[in-house]
């Protein structure tokens, strides 16, 4: 990997650095400096890692979880078995842990968008369906009414801020629909009140 390919390049740099190359020792000594090889210890792991990418064992841990319990309830009842069946029943344990893992499982974390239709008029507006998840940040937008058209427009996108950062929103951005319902006569608030 990189560490035998750096060994091959250390090894000719050393007979450079004999020969007194101009520039050759500093970079023998970088090359041989322990952050680098830290950092080539470091890339080659992620490299390993990323070829083998690990693969749930279930797909359903939460029903796997329930049926542990279950298990555990005919069981002897000693003091492990009780403090397990507790840990397991925790809903901090049961809602996030093994919510997210059925999730990342199942690989079920992007939303579905319905179809586009067929037959768009040529002479139609381009019209984008723009899908942020929020998860309990602001969308770091603002909105406002158009002076002329009266439509519900992005009036700004906050530097940094969800929408900034997916690309997916820009300032003037006219809004039809939020969360599957349509905005035409609402009011800014209400809409608001939506996202």
């Amino acid at each position: 990997g990189v560490s035998h390919v750096l060994t091959l390049v250390l090894q000719e740099l050393s007979l450079l650095c004999k020969r007194d190359v101009n520039g050759v020792g500093m970079l023998y000594d970088l090359l041989r400096s322990r952050w680098l090889q830290a950092l080539l210890k470091i890339y080659e792991c992620l490299q390993h890692y990323l070829g083998k990418r690990p693969i749930p064992v279930t797909l359903q841990a939460r029903a796997l979880n329930r049926e542990v319990v279950e298990l555990l309830r005919e069981a002897p009842q000693s003091g492990e078995i009780k403090e397990l069946r507790r840990l397991l029943r925790a809903p901090h344990f049961k809602a996030a842990l093994l919510s997210a893992h059925d999730t990342v499982a199942q690989k079920d974390f992007e939303p579905t968008l319905p179809p586009l239709p067929d037959n768009i008029p040529e002479n139609e507006e381009a019209m984008r369906i723009v899908c942020l998840v929020k998860n309990n940040q602001p969308l770091g937008a603002t909105i406002k009414r158009h002076e002329v058209t009266g439509d519900i427009t992005v009036a700004r996108v906050i530097h940094g801020g969800l929408a900034d950062r997916s690309g997916l929103l820009y300032a003037g951005d006219k809004l039809v629909e939020v969360n599957g319902v349509p905005i035409e006569g609402l009011e800014p608030e209400q809409v608001i009140n939506i996202l």
